[in-house]
């Protein structure tokens, strides 16, 4: 059984609400086990026997969309991953320790040099951002809410679905879901 943690877009916000109890419920439906959730923005951690990230992506995101009457777009990563993305050195640590905000976008896809280009130019004096296969790295000097940079304008620059979540928070799950605790 393989672990996985989804990261899923359009859970608590915009006016849709879902309690972590029925994700977790919903996840077990699904035929996941060992489901958990972690805080109430949509990320649960799950084991598979299908170890087809992509396919199980997909199936996820399916069966959400019919439970809930929403497109939710779901973002795995295998514990490997999620561990080497918490490990990656985007910027420098003092860099990171005086920026005000500094968050992952989780894509669909990598992004490819014309997309990296494309991303650099929203580089501002408040925000800084670096690629890494299926990740974006966003450092922000200042409260995010002075910043012109959004999930949105991401999507909307990359043309690609994404998901944002803290670096804490990413520290965190990885901290608490190591590869060596197999």
């Amino acid at each position: 059984m393989t672990r996985f943690f989804a990261f899923l877009r359009a859970i608590n916000v915009g006016g849709h609400t879902v309690g972590m109890e029925t994700l977790r419920s919903l996840f077990e439906s699904f035929g996941l086990s060992d489901v958990e959730t972690f805080l109430a923005s949509g990320n649960l951690i799950f084991r598979s026997a299908d170890q087809e990230a992509a396919t199980l992506e997909q199936s996820i995101a399916l069966g959400l969309q019919r439970s809930l009457g929403y497109e939710v777009v779901t973002f795995l990563r295998s514990e490997a991953e999620l561990a080497q993305i918490a490990a990656y050195q985007a910027f420098p640590a003092n860099e990171v320790k005086a920026a005000t905000a500094f968050n992952i976008a989780f894509l669909s896809v990598p992004v490819d040099e014309s997309a990296t280009r494309k991303l650099m130019g929203l580089t501002t004096a408040i925000d800084r951002f670096i690629s890494n296969g299926r990740e974006i790295y966003w450092l922000c000097q200042k409260k995010q809410s002075e910043s012109t940079f959004s999930n949105a304008v991401l999507e909307k620059t990359l043309g690609v679905r994404s998901t944002l979540r803290g670096w804490n928070t990413v520290q965190r799950l990885a901290a608490r879901y190591s590869p060596a605790e197999n």
